[in-house]
């Protein structure tokens, strides 16, 4: 947050200050990173387009049952979630159902529809903790 100020110098209000993908990428990689995945013993790959503030693209991958999450493409994924940094986010935090998300355009999906739901699983296995 930052105070904004006329060009009289009045004070007019509070502003928030845009995230850069650098800032969202630690933040939601600290998010995933929770989850426990030891019980999936197949392999998962995931890659997110963040659009519009903190743009960037980044992948989470479930290799024998250990999560990884990088800031790079992954070209041999399983599905692609295209979405908002701030709609991730609620999905991080469990206050956004992806299924929903999907339903309603918050969240696009490409490839593996059966596999996609599995970060739903991802998700539900942080809240456990």
């Amino acid at each position: 947050m930052c105070e904004t100020f006329s060009t009289s110098g009045r004070f007019i209000g509070m502003e928030e200050e845009s995230m850069t993908y650098a800032e969202f990428f630690t933040e939601i990689k600290g998010k995933f990173m929770e989850a426990d995945v030891s019980h999936v013993k197949e392999h998962l790959a995931f890659q997110f387009n963040i659009v519009g503030e903190a743009e960037g693209i980044f992948y989470a991958e479930v290799k024998e049952g250990k999560l990884y999450v990088e800031p790079y493409e992954y070209f041999d994924r399983d599905a692609m979630f295209i979405c908002s940094a701030e709609n991730l986010r609620k999905i991080a935090d469990g206050k956004m159902d992806p299924v929903n998300a999907f339903f309603t355009g918050k969240l696009k999906v490409e490839g593996n529809i059966e596999k996609a739901l599995k970060l739903k699983d991802m998700i539900d296995s942080r809240e456990a903790l």
